[in-house]
């Protein structure tokens, strides 16, 4: 049974879920741009078979030129205001509840989770934050997807901005609006997470076994980092590719999605008419975006609770 001590309380899982929140939001700022770019490169080329279409982004560099050049630098940013508050909802969900998972387990286990119970609860972080957060991902699909008609890809919507968007949807497809698309975020997390976990544990013991002169420190964390986020990139992929399809397709005056009836109708066309290749688009930006957002989140996360140690704890 858990001690009275080690029993998490609700002041600290409250000041976790806060700290975390407020990590994911700041290093939101400075990935935001990779979102954007890695967005429109997995929306190029929608249910059409490679070279049957005009490629208005040829790489993550590329559509970088495009965006700035098209819609000045306020366009790398677009949908900026949903993405940090979908990290703070999200993260904060997903930190806050690992943290939680991972400390009352331990109590009451009277020992560290093994590696498959924290595999588990990674699971069921990632996919509890990316149910919570849904909405937001959302409204931040349909905004950074919004560009000129000289670049446009995937479908269009009217949004003006975050606030305007959520009511938009609420007010034509209810609360069941602003879920839809949810089938794919959850595996998308869920997986993103399992991966994060279970390979930036494996990294870091390498890279310390292989470079004995490298300490514990800030560059071990970032090498680490970012040797994870290329297995995180390549199993989640698929899964983003899929995500960004579903929540920025259209829908119709049921609230049922036009191009795609669930995830598995999204999968199977996109196998069948843009082959594997297609679930791999925009693979370079998720990489880029990854690596230093996991590494600013944590660096983050670490600073703000020891700043909350001596007020809040």
């Amino acid at each position: 049974r858990m001690s009275a001590e080690n029993k998490p309380s609700a002041r600290l899982v409250g000041v976790r879920y806060a700290t975390g929140g407020l990590a994911a939001m700041f290093a939101c700022l400075f990935t935001n741009p990779i979102e954007v770019m890695k967005t429109r490169l997995q929306l190029q080329g929608e249910m059409l078979a490679h070279g049957a279409y005009e490629k208005h982004y040829k790489n993550i560099f590329h559509a970088g030129y495009v965006v700035a050049k098209n819609e000045g630098l306020r366009g790398l940013q677009k949908g900026l205001v949903s993405a940090v508050l979908y990290q703070g909802v999200m993260n904060g969900a997903r930190l806050g509840a690992y943290d939680f998972i991972r400390t009352k387990g331990t109590g009451y286990l009277g020992k560290p989770l093994n590696m498959p119970q924290e595999m588990a609860a990674a699971a069921f972080s990632g996919a509890f934050g990316a149910f919570v957060g849904s909405p937001l991902f959302l409204v931040k699909t349909q905004l950074q997807a919004a560009c000129g008609p000289g670049a446009a890809v995937g479908f269009q919507h009217n949004h003006t901005g975050t606030w305007s968007a959520l009511k938009s949807i609420y007010g034509q497809h209810g609360v069941r609006g602003l879920w839809r698309g949810v089938s794919s975020s959850v595996p998308r997390l869920l997986v993103g997470s399992v991966v994060q976990l279970t390979t930036y544990s494996k990294c870091k013991l390498f890279i310390k076994t292989h470079f004995p002169t490298l300490t514990e420190g800030l560059f071990v964390h970032i090498l680490s980092s970012m040797a994870s986020g290329a297995f995180v990139a390549v199993a989640m992929n698929p899964f983003d590719v899929l995500s960004v399809r579903l929540y920025n397709q259209p829908a119709g005056p049921d609230g049922r999605g036009l191009y795609y009836s669930s995830w598995f109708d999204a999968a199977k066309k996109m196998a069948q008419r843009e082959g594997v290749r297609g679930f791999y688009k925009g693979l370079t930006g998720l990489y880029l975006r990854v690596g230093p957002h996991t590494i600013l989140t944590f660096v983050m996360w670490e600073q703000l609770l020891r700043w909350s140690q001596g007020r809040f704890l």
